[in-house]
């Protein structure tokens, strides 16, 4: 089985160095679901060396400012220094270990100061005071002691980091992805909506199911107006670094209702870039091609200067991006998705998932389009709540929701005595790869 899919006359990033990545066949098991055991394999050989998204630099604007990042049991504290750049250490005081900042984000002046004994750490994780320096036999720790640090690294507007002392480079980690993504100007989106929401299931519900489109006609019917979810017409990249890549194209399904037809969806689509929908009465996915030539044209009058950036392809096409082992960025026209899951310390059959939508900004325009309505172009506030507990369960929106209502029956049916190693179809070839990588990274083979 062919397992990077060759794009024909294509308009958008590719990595032809790449090649083809051929499957083992791994079983994927039930157990690495919901067994302490796997859990505890994971946060040993795989979490402890993997790279982090902390958090986002806009909320690191001065010298002091910091943001933290909890993850299963541990924390690191995330911190811009006085030239500008950002370090990360392990959020536990030196002297006795108690946890510097519980805060997500916060400012300090000088440092970090313990509310156990009032050491204070230095920007630079220095210790610059502690009570009674004169009673150490040892000498003073002041000047001597350091929080203990970790590799840090700013791509795409987020801060990274690793709990590994000896993690490769952050864009030898993450290649081909910056590349792929270069035109996104991910640096200068505005965050329009920060959610995270508490559900019951494993964290490796979210890249099995954005690896693949396959669910899209079951979970997700209403999306076949506008998204094709073929997978002939659909491009699927695997990476030696463990990422994917995924290319849907914008047009009608022809699974759709009335494929050959301009539904209410696509006829909204194409009028609000001045294209007469009637045109396309018949032969309703020609108009793709149209809309890459109108926003080709029009970009400039309407403020979106951004679209410049853009490949043709990507004016119209939907770009999921997997970057292993827990993060997605798909890539839309009008702006970018971002999901994440975690696992929870307390139960591997409990996971966070962050949804955060990113935008830029349009001249003229101080509102954006969200699945929760209109939004202004602001840094959102966090929110945070437990899938299933507020009025109808509805957190994300319609797409989402449906696909943790799926992930919740999922997790459910891995403790089935009738569930052994799933019988995948070719466009699944990713969530394969997604589990062999991973069985890398437990096994000691990465």
């Amino acid at each position: 089985m062919l397992q990077t899919t060759p794009p024909e006359a294509a308009s958008y990033p590719t990595v032809p160095e790449c090649g083809v990545i051929e499957l083992r066949g791994d079983p994927i098991t039930a157990e690495r679901y919901f067994s302490p055991e796997w859990a505890d394999a994971e946060w040993q050989k795989m979490w402890t060396r993997v790279w982090h998204i902390g958090g986002r630099m806009v909320q690191l604007e001065e010298p002091g400012d910091f943001i933290v990042h909890n993850f299963l049991k541990e924390s690191v504290v995330m911190v811009r220094q006085q030239d500008g750049s950002v370090r990360a250490f392990y959020n536990s005081c030196q002297h006795r270990g108690n946890r510097l900042v519980w805060g997500e984000a916060g400012g300090v002046a000088r440092g970090l100061a313990c509310s156990y004994h009032g050491w204070l750490w230095g920007l630079d994780g220095v210790l610059l005071d502690a009570q009674d320096p004169d009673d150490f036999p040892q000498g003073s720790p002041c000047g001597k002691l350091k929080l203990k640090e970790v590799p840090c690294a700013v791509w795409g507007g987020f801060v990274w980091y690793s709990m590994d002392p000896e993690a490769k480079p952050l864009l030898d980690y993450l290649h081909p992805i910056p590349d792929l993504l270069a035109g996104r100007g991910l640096d200068d989106l505005v965050r329009v909506v920060w959610r995270t929401v508490k559900v019951n299931t494993n964290w490796k519900f979210s890249p099995d199911n954005f690896n693949e489109s396959y669910h899209l006609p079951t979970v997700h019917p209403q999306m076949r107006q506008m998204i094709d979810e073929d997978y002939k017409n659909t491009v699927f990249d695997m990476f030696p670094n463990g990422h994917n890549r995924m290319i849907e194209r914008g047009q009608p399904s022809m699974r759709a209702d009335f494929p050959n037809m301009v539904e209410p969806v696509w006829e909204m689509m194409l009028e609000e870039w001045g294209l007469d929908p009637a045109a396309y009465e018949g032969r309703a996915r020609d108009g793709r091609l149209a809309l890459q030539a109108a926003k080709r044209q029009g970009a400039a009058d309407r403020g979106m200067a951004y679209l410049d950036r853009l490949a043709d392809d990507e004016l119209t096409d939907y770009f999921h991006h997997t970057i292993f082992p827990n993060v997605t960025i798909t890539g839309t026209p009008d702006g970018v998705h971002f999901f994440r899951t975690e696992p929870l310390a307390s139960d591997p059959e409990w996971c966070t998932f962050d949804y955060w939508y990113f935008v830029p900004r349009i001249a003229g325009r101080d509102e954006v389009a969200t699945v929760y309505g209109m939004r202004p172009y602001e840094e959102a506030e966090h929110e945070v709540s437990t899938y299933g507990e507020s009025s109808g369960g509805h957190h994300l929106g319609d797409f989402i929701d449906q696909d943790l209502s799926v992930a919740v029956a999922q997790q459910q049916g891995f403790h089935s005595r009738g569930y052994s190693d799933p019988y995948l179809s070719g466009q699944e070839g990713r969530v394969r790869r997604f589990h062999e990588v991973l069985n890398d990274y437990v096994e000691g083979r990465r």
